[in-house]
C-alpha cells in the first residue's frame, strides 16, 4: 500500500509507492527536492524524518553516517516509506536553490537529425546527476579556455543522458562535433545555467515559440509539462527556413495528437511552387496573426535575436502583451574559426 508523505514547512503532501524512493515520488508528483548523484553517494538529498519510519536502502556510510540516522536523517534518492512520514526538507522553487557544478561527462550519442544538425547525449558518471529546470543550459568547457553554451534537450526527469541539439555555424566547436568528434570522447561542462523555463505557479496559456535549434528547450519544457500533467492550454510555434530544418518534426505533431499540443510549422524561405501546405514568413507574425490580443497569455521564445527581439517588440507594442509576460532565451551562435 502507498504512504503518505507530508513536507515540512511548506505542507506540501504526495504519496510514495511501495519500494519507491521518497526523492522518486516527489519529482513524479511535481514536488522537486534537490539532488546530486540519485545513488546515496553524495548527499545533497539529505534531509530529516520528523515522524515515521523509512528503509534506507543502499544510503552509503560516507553520505549518512550512523550518527546521522540516529538523529532521524535519510537520504531521500534511497529511502523508502515504511509508514505514513512527516519529513523535514527544503524544495527547490527557483534557480538559484540548484547549485551551479562542474562535471566531466563522455559523449555517448552522436546522431545527425539534419544537414546541419548534430544532437548529443551526454553521459554522467555513474555516481553523478545533475539538477536542472526545462529550459536551462550548460557551458560546455573548451581546452582553450572558452565556453560554448547548449540548452538541455530533454526534460529533468529523464536524466540518464543529457541531450543537445548543435547546429553548425562554423564555430570552432561544432566543427569540432561535425569532423572530428568520436563516441566516448571526454567533455567537461559548467551547469545548470540560465533562467528560462517554466514558471509554473501561474495558469495563463503559454504560446511557446522557437527557432532552429532553439526547438532544444522547448522540447525539454514540453515533456516536463507532459509528465507532470500541467494542465494550461500549451501552443508550440516553430520557424524553420524549409522543411528540412524542421528537425524531429514527428515528436511535436504527436504531442498535438496525444496531448491536446497545438503545433504550428512555420517556414520563411520555402519556394514559391512548393508542395509545403502550412504556413508562410516568419514565426512571430504567425502568432501575430492568430491573436488579437496577448494580455492573458505567457510567451517563451528560444531562437536568433533577431527573431526574439522582433517577437518581444510586436508582441508587447501590439498585442499588449505585458513584459513580465515574455520570457527568452537567444541563441547567438559562435564565430567561424
Amino acid at each position: 500500500m502507498s504512504h503518505q508523505i507530508t513536507l515540512q514547512p511548506s505542507g506540501h503532501v504526495f504519496t510514495a509507492e511501495p519500494h519507491e524512493s521518497l526523492l522518486d515520488a516527489a519529482l513524479r508528483q511535481g514536488f522537486p527536492l534537490p539532488y546530486g548523484c540519485r545513488n546515496g553517494a553524495c548527499g545533497s538529498c539529505k534531509g530529516k524524518v520528523l515522524s515515521g519510519t523509512v528503509d534506507h536502502g543502499s544510503a552509503q556510510e560516507a553520505a549518512l553516517p550512523a550518527a546521522d540516522r540516529v538523529r532521524g536523517m535519510a537520504l531521500f534518492c534511497q529511502a523508502c516509506a515504511t509508514s505514513d512520514l512527516v519529513l523535514e526538507c527544503r524544495e527547490v522553487g527557483a534557480v538559484k536553490d540548484i547549485p551551479v557544478r562542474t562535471l566531466p561527462c563522455r559523449v555517448q550519442v552522436l546522431e545527425k537529425l539534419a544537414p546541419d544538425v548534430m544532437r548529443l547525449k551526454l553521459r554522467l558518471p555513474a555516481s553523478e546527476r545533475l539538477q536542472f529546470l526545462a529550459g536551462q543550459y550548460v557551458d560546455i568547457l573548451l581546452k582553450d579556455g572558452t565556453r560554448r553554451s547548449l540548452s538541455m534537450a530533454n526534460a529533468p526527469h529523464d536524466d540518464a543522458l543529457l541531450e543537445f541539439h548543435l547546429r553548425n555555424y562554423g564555430g570552432p566547436f561544432s566543427t569540432h562535433v561535425f569532423t572530428t568528434m568520436k563516441e566516448k570522447d571526454i567533455l567537461r561542462f559548467e551547469g545548470p545555467l540560465g533562467s528560462f523555463f517554466l514558471r509554473e505557479d501561474s495558469k495563463k496559456p503559454v504560446i511557446l515559440l522557437a527557432g532552429g535549434t532553439g526547438f532544444a528547450p522547448i522540447k525539454a519544457i514540453v515533456e516536463n509539462a507532459i509528465h507532470h500533467r500541467i494542465d494550461r492550454p500549451i501552443m508550440l510555434y516553430r520557424g524553420a527556413r524549409q522543411a528540412e530544418d524542421l528537425y524531429l518534426d514527428e515528436l511535436p505533431r504527436a504531442w498535438e495528437k496525444d496531448h491536446g499540443i497545438r503545433y504550428v510549422p512555420v517556414l520563411s524561405e520555402v519556394a514559391a511552387d512548393d508542395p509545403w501546405s502550412g504556413q508562410r514568413g516568419l514565426v512571430h507574425a504567425a502568432v501575430l496573426d492568430d491573436f488579437p490580443d496577448l494580455t492573458g497569455y505567457e510567451v517563451y521564445a528560444c531562437g536568433a535575436p533577431a527573431m526574439i527581439d522582433s517577437a518581444r517588440r510586436s508582441f508587447c507594442a501590439e498585442r499588449q502583451l505585458p513584459e513580465e509576460a515574455f520570457y527568452s532565451d537567444a541563441f547567438t551562435p559562435a564565430a567561424p574559426a
